[in-house]
């Protein structure tokens, strides 16, 4: 099967789509390395990648580390312990939502969806609600609000992909409808759950989780994150070809011999695991599955082949700079993360559609 693109793209050709990896791989690194001297405590930066050089050497080669600094001391908690991990786990959300976005654009062939509109943020947001306000899940130890939001945008995607199955196989625009319905519906129920339990506490708990965080990052919780955001990102690109037609609509690409009604079901299966995955680590965070892939797509054109792991790269660089904003951007305190991408996204979405200068693909 052959790979269909528009070339309205703004960067053509394989040396320079190398180089555009090669330099997004650098300044992804470069970035962490950067940020993690940045927070509201000042710390020598000498020391700062002492304590990150230290580590690495007792954990590959098993070197002591010394006692300056050692497990326990301050200089080495605040690094590697709070802000090396937070910014290992905002790369992942990133990429994670930038190529949910990316699969879910094709899904419904709308330049507008992102990882949300299919009622997966509202499902996040239903689910976290029923945990904090009625106490559900909280057998499943501290993470249960995280856990039970999982859950609730797990389902959800389920139940999108159920509804629109009813009265015939599902198509882009059923899914897109079946998200709308559910998502309005899990809004609503979170309200009213709200509303009759007039908690004031808990209300706060529920808007503070909603607005995103990245404060809770852990190393055996990124690995997890990292593992599913990367595997998920590396079977996307395997799939390349077929996203590249559903790009062109179901009735041409059953005429080149594909029919994509599972391949649509699964796909959407597979985001839903890296969204809920990406919700339970750092609650709502909007517009990066919008924004990125929008904007990837204006420089490298719709090809798949080459936009999965920009998008992927571009994401987790955008995110770790939006988390180096919170902690910096009001002295003394931390802006949530998910005010923060919106308040950036938001501008930016609105220039990208008001220019209407790149095709969304099959030569639209």
């Amino acid at each position: 099967m052959r790979s269909y693109t528009v070339n309205r793209e703004l960067f053509r050709g394989k040396p320079l789509y190398n180089i555009t990896i090669l330099v997004l791989l650098t300044a992804l690194l470069l970035s962490i390395l950067v940020a993690v001297t940045f927070g509201t405590m000042r710390l020598p930066i000498e020391e700062v990648y002492q304590v990150i050089r230290c580590e690495l050497g007792n954990s590959f080669l098993r070197l002591p580390i010394p006692e300056k600094w050692a497990p326990g001391t301050p200089i080495h908690d605040v690094v590697w312990l709070i802000r090396l991990p937070r910014l290992v786990l905002a790369a992942a959300v990133g990429m994670g939502l930038s190529i949910s976005g990316v699969v879910i654009q094709a899904i419904v062939k709308n330049p507008l969806a992102d990882p949300y509109i299919l009622g997966i943020s509202s499902g996040a947001s239903l689910g976290a609600t029923v945990a904090v306000m009625l106490g559900v899940g909280i057998a499943l130890g501290s993470n249960y609000v995280g856990v039970m939001a999982f859950a609730g945008a797990f389902c959800v995607s389920m139940a999108v992909i159920a509804l629109a199955n009813v009265g015939g196989r599902a198509t882009s625009v059923k899914l897109l409808l079946a998200g709308s319905a559910l998502s309005a519906v899990c809004s609503a129920f979170s309200s009213f759950i709200i509303y009759i339990a007039d908690d004031d506490h808990s209300t706060s708990k529920i808007v503070n989780w909603t607005m995103g965080s990245l404060a809770a990052a852990n190393w055996e919780n990124n690995a997890v994150i990292l593992a599913v955001s990367l595997a998920g990102t590396l079977f996307f690109l395997t799939q390349y070809r077929t996203l590249n037609l559903m790009l062109l609509g179901d009735e041409s690409a059953i005429a080149l011999g594909t029919d994509l009604h599972g391949w649509r079901v699964a796909y959407l299966v597979v985001s839903s695991l890296m969204v809920g995955f990406a919700v339970y680590n750092a609650g709502m965070i909007g517009f990066v599955g919008l924004v990125i892939p929008h904007s990837t797509r204006m420089l490298f054109g719709t090809d798949h082949k080459r936009l999965i792991p920009i998008a992927a790269l571009t994401g987790a660089i955008f995110l770790v700079w939006a988390d180096v904003l919170c902690r910096t951007i009001l002295p003394g305190n931390e802006m949530p993360i998910g005010i923060l991408t919106s308040m950036l996204g938001a501008p930016v979405f609105i220039y990208l559609i008001a220019r209407k200068k790149y095709g969304f693909g099959g030569g639209d």
